[in-house]
């Protein structure tokens, strides 16, 4: 199967899907516009919020999971610069504390993507980082502040 795809991608027939996290600051004139419907009809590309901190009449961010064919990505990254929307690329990732991390297993139990486990031998954490998608969420759950984030 995989082979076929490539074939697919090389002569055009398929595109190739990717995945971008973005971060985008609204000015507070278009707030109210319904991007992640826009993005999926106008570009076909999913928008999976990350994070959202938008009220009317203020200035508004969002972190969005951008998937979709690249051509497609890219066109509906500038068409979000021709909107008047910041768009910022980002590359954060969760950090662990190793030293200070206590392996409660709290952190796991909000996990979306279940990137934190405990080992079912040793009952140490285990982090994946490849499946994270930084939502956060384990950050304000550990109890002794040993998760945190570079964003």
């Amino acid at each position: 199967m995989l082979i076929v795809c490539n074939i697919l991608q090389q002569i055009g027939v398929i595109g190739v899907t990717m995945k971008k996290r973005v971060t985008l600051t609204f000015p507070r004139n278009i707030v109210q516009m319904p991007l992640t419907y826009l993005l999926a009809k106008e570009f076909n590309v999913a928008a999976n919020i990350i994070r959202a901190q938008v009220a009317p009449n203020q200035v508004g961010k969002l972190v969005l999971e951008l998937s979709g064919d690249i051509d497609q990505l890219e066109a509906a990254i500038d068409w979000m610069k021709g909107q008047q929307i910041e768009v910022a690329i980002t590359t954060g990732e969760i950090i662990i504390d190793e030293e200070n991390c206590v392996h409660c297993g709290l952190c796991t139990g909000v996990c979306p993507t279940e990137s934190l486990t405990l080992s079912p031998v040793t009952y140490k954490l285990q982090f994946r980082r490849q499946t994270c998608i930084v939502c956060e969420q384990c950050i304000p759950t550990c109890p002794v502040q040993a998760i945190s984030s570079n964003l």
